[in-house]
């Protein structure tokens, strides 16, 4: 104890004044750490703990909003099914209501077509039937003039028939 004494002195160590230093020191440990190291540890803990709190919050938000973008996604999809559905849809009636005009076009063209041929086949025959009586009353009126008399109703008959039989071939 007694070179601890020495050591002491001879760096200038008082031992008075050196407790007076250790019993401040002491003080103003025990005032700081009351008044300055336990709030700031608290308010740092506090902090600790809000942040911590945060990111827990932004990591829910984050699986909330994954969830939402799926559910929206699962939602645009199925919209997007059900309009491509509704056009397909659309496409085949129109498709249908197309066909279904073309073959009435196509019917009533060949209705016209044939009451044209009809018409052209009955106009055809007056004609046939016109030019036929034409020739006949030509051949009776020549062969009359020619022959330098009145036929009778038979001679007409006769030269009618033979007309027609010739006409005919």
């Amino acid at each position: 104890m007694e070179q601890i004494q020495q050591v002491l002195t001879s760096f200038g160590v008082n031992k008075a004044a050196f407790l007076a230093s250790v019993v401040n020191f002491t003080i103003l440990l025990i005032i700081l750490h009351r008044f300055a190291y336990k709030p700031l540890l608290q308010v740092m803990d506090e902090r600790r703990r809000k942040i911590a709190d945060s990111m827990k919050q932004a990591e829910q938000i984050r699986e909330e909003l994954a969830k939402t973008q799926a559910a929206r996604d699962e939602v645009l999809a199925k919209a997007n099914a059900s309009a491509q559905r509704m056009i397909d849809e659309a496409r085949q009636a129109a498709d249908k209501f197309r066909d279904q005009k073309l073959n009435e076009a196509l019917q009533s063209a060949q209705e016209i077509l044939r009451k044209a041929q009809e018409a052209g086949r009955l106009e055809r025959e007056k004609v046939m039937a016109d030019l036929r009586r034409e020739m006949v009353n030509l051949v009776i009126a020549t062969t009359a003039k020619v022959a330098g008399r009145i036929l009778t109703s038979e001679d007409q008959k006769r030269l009618a028939d033979e007309t027609l039989k010739e006409l005919a071939a």
